[in-house]
């Protein structure tokens, strides 16, 4: 596989900004670039010429961070041919701050379990395991149970929904991985919000589809914008309840009024229970009855309950159904029966976590305004994360940093294409308010660690 220098640049965003030499700067981006996955292992990098012209820097400068990249074991050479990816045979040790012991994550974005909660809801689910005994417990659908649960979801929410207008599956990526599978071909286009959810852009990367992006503003999204790119799209993908990165909602004013010409419009509703200033968002198939919507109680309950779903027409999860056996064969039905006790019980909205939410979400932002105060921060209405924004743009260089001071960031480039949002990081206020402090403290050495040229070089972390 070749990697074009066009795209490489893209990648690359705005890597000439920051302290140190260039080549410096320029080595240190492509090593990301690489540990993220983003050059893949075994792809032909351009050529130095072709690379320096696409980046608008000398020769010189790309064959000294080429270079490096040897040196570091992250390119191969051979004569008279391109540089291929690949990775160290024994990768440098990690070097060690005096909070490592104590390191905290920040770049997932999940509740902890609500022990007592989950404990009940599965001891109910195995008192009513042995009916399903007689079945042979493969169902692509889902169990009933389930599904009538899910159903009553949206009945309550005032969206009219029947069981069969769900099918269950291993959380929403699952679901997306799915519809993906079934409704896309290559080439074909998908319009995102910009930013968005890193695992989406994944999931659409690999069925081979153009992206078309959207961006959202800091007052949300832009009608019209998305109104004339879905003319030329087959599917839509938008996160319109709590928006993962941002925690933007989308106002009912805006859903009423949008008109997406697209063949099919996907909303993802993982973050719609989690609404902390006000009632949750009304269902935005309420005013497109023929958009897919998915949904899962990763969020709202826990991410290692991985129970998910697609609500749409008979016909379109039929289809669904059919291309599944390619990647399972259904879901556990243990979880599925914890998960509807879970649903009927109306445990998705607890009056207790969701102010627990409240409190740290502020404590997060009473950090920022402490140690980072430069750092711009909307306040989300809902969901678990905020998408904070630095005066200059070093989100790759400050996440490959951080874990040296004892803190994990998602870097904001993970949420976007081309190379876009190195002025950004997701901050999730999933953890009590003490850790939060201490991590926003963490990141304000590394922060002050960066202006002084320190360097690093930890692998990126994984993002849910």
């Amino acid at each position: 596989m070749k990697v074009s220098a066009h795209a490489v640049a893209r990648m690359l965003g705005t890597w000439q900004e920051g302290p140190g030499p260039a080549h410096q700067r320029l080595s240190d981006r492509l090593r990301l670039l690489v540990l993220d996955g983003r050059l893949p292992l075994g792809s032909a990098q351009p050529s130095e010429r072709d690379l320096a012209t696409a980046l608008s820097t000398s020769r010189t400068t790309v064959s000294a961070a080429y270079r490096t990249l040897v040196d570091q074991g992250y390119l191969a050479t051979r004569a008279r041919a391109r540089a291929t990816v690949r990775l160290p045979d024994d990768p440098p040790p990690e070097r060690r701050s005096t909070a490592d012991h104590a390191a905290i994550d920040l770049s997932f974005a999940a509740p902890p379990a609500p022990v007592e909660i989950l404990h009940t809801a599965f001891a109910t689910a195995l008192e009513q395991l042995p009916r399903h005994f007689e079945r042979h417990g493969y169902d692509r659908y889902g169990i009933a149970e389930l599904r009538e649960a899910v159903a009553g979801w949206y009945r309550r929410r005032s969206l009219p929904t029947a069981p069969d207008h769900i099918l269950i599956t291993n959380g929403a990526q699952h679901a997306l991985a799915l519809l993906a599978r079934t409704l896309l071909s290559p080439r074909d286009r998908v319009l995102i919000d910009h930013p968005t959810y890193p695992h989406a852009i994944s999931t659409f990367t690999e069925a081979r589809a153009r992206l078309l992006a959207v961006a959202l503003t800091p007052s949300g999204w832009d009608t019209a914008q998305l109104q004339d790119v879905a003319r030329s799209a087959q599917l839509a993908y938008l996160i319109p309840d709590f928006h993962n990165p941002t925690g933007l909602c989308m106002p009912t004013s805006i859903r009423a009024g949008l008109r997406l010409a697209c063949p099919t419009v996907v909303v993802d509703e993982t973050m719609t229970d989690l609404a902390l200033d006000g009632a949750s968002p009304e269902p935005f198939a309420l005013h497109m009855p023929t958009a897919i919507s998915i949904g899962s109680v990763s969020k709202s309950i826990w991410g290692g309950l991985r129970i998910g779903w697609i609500r749409a027409a008979p016909s379109v999860l039929e289809r669904v159904q059919h291309n599944r056996h390619t990647t399972d064969l259904g879901t556990p039905v243990v979880e599925q029966l914890a998960a509807a006790v879970l649903l009927n019980e109306h445990q998705t909205q607890r009056h207790g976590t969701l102010q627990q939410l409240r409190s740290q979400r502020d404590a997060l932002q009473k950090a920022l305004t402490e140690h980072l105060p430069e750092v711009q921060a909307l306040r989300p209405t809902g969901g678990i994360t905020l998408w904070a924004t630095f005066p200059q743009p070093i989100s790759s260089r400050l996440a490959a940093i951080a874990p040296d001071h004892g803190v994990t960031i998602a870097a904001g480039p993970r949420f976007g294409i081309g190379g876009a949002f190195e002025r950004n990081i997701r901050l999730p206020y999933t953890l009590p308010p003490g850790q939060l402090a201490e991590a926003i403290d963490r990141l304000a050495q590394a922060r002050r660690a960066l202006t002084r040229g320190a360097t690093g070089s930890h692998t990126p972390a994984p993002v849910a």
